[in-house]
């Protein structure tokens, strides 16, 4: 690692989650786009498991992505920027096996990385976090809770406080907007660090921050967007539209700065 967060990444990352305003955590899925995000003033990025899987060619959320996710950790942990791995659940129920893939991640650079329980067994999740925690000591656990992923929300206390009291540094409630629901959870959270995921229509970044949220994650929606943008631009060729610039010049100032 480079630039300021040299020497304590780990510190500098969970740092960013006590600022007087939420981390924006942008998600990459290849060394491009990581890039790109860090030639922009992005001090720390995520990965994506839709789009590193997508990328590959793999499903997402089948345990399917393991070597791709320690090769992309690997290409991404050497740039100077701060980075956090989505790996779904840790690719496995055995808590042995998920802590030490967190400890194959921290040794390629990463300094968090989020542990998403799929609505399973919560004390199965609860000793995942407990075995990466003593693992890899100093990386960054996001715990995911899937009760508005996948569910209605029943149960979300109970398990943000599982998961909090398990040793996690910080709880990641995706598809959760209710500003109502989310105060409640800041509150009883009682200092560890709220994740959502942003919405289309949903908070803005200055309202989460008034709620109290501390992290608020990109997931999946800028690749989306850039397949998006790809598909705008060569079907506006073939229309004989121009297709506009988009990220052209920008990803030309990331390749000048790679030297």
């Amino acid at each position: 690692m480079t630039d300021d967060h040299s020497g304590r990444p780990a510190e500098a990352f969970a740092a960013l989650h006590r600022q007087d305003r939420p981390l924006l955590l942008p998600n990459a899925w290849d060394h491009a786009s990581a890039a790109l995000l860090h030639a922009h003033g992005f001090p720390a990025a995520g990965t994506t498991s839709l789009g590193a899987a997508a990328a590959a060619g793999l499903p997402d959320g089948a345990r399917a992505t393991r070597e791709e996710t320690l090769r992309l950790a690997g290409a991404l942990g050497a740039l100077p920027l701060l980075l956090s791995v989505d790996p779904e659940d840790g690719f496995s129920d055995d808590p042995g096996e998920v802590a030490a893939f967190a400890r194959e991640l921290q040794a390629r650079g990463v300094v968090g990385t989020n542990l998403e329980d799929g609505l399973g067994p919560v004390d199965r999740h609860v000793a995942k976090i407990e075995a990466v925690r003593a693992a890899a000591p100093g990386l960054f656990v996001n715990a995911r809770t899937d009760t508005y992923w996948l569910g209605d929300g029943e149960g979300t206390l109970d398990r943000v406080l599982a998961y909090r009291d398990a040793g996690a540094d910080g709880v990641f409630v995706p598809g959760l907007t209710d500003p109502g629901a989310l105060a409640v959870l800041v509150r009883v959270l009682d200092g560890c660090p709220l994740n959502v995921l942003h919405a289309p229509g949903g908070p803005s970044l200055a309202r989460l921050a008034g709620l109290g949220v501390r992290r608020v994650s990109l997931g999946s929606l800028l690749y989306r967007r850039a397949l998006g943008a790809a598909l705008d631009a060569v079907v506006a060729v073939r229309e004989g539209r121009a297709p506009g610039e988009g990220t052209v010049p920008a990803y030309q100032e990331v390749r000048r700065r790679a030297g």
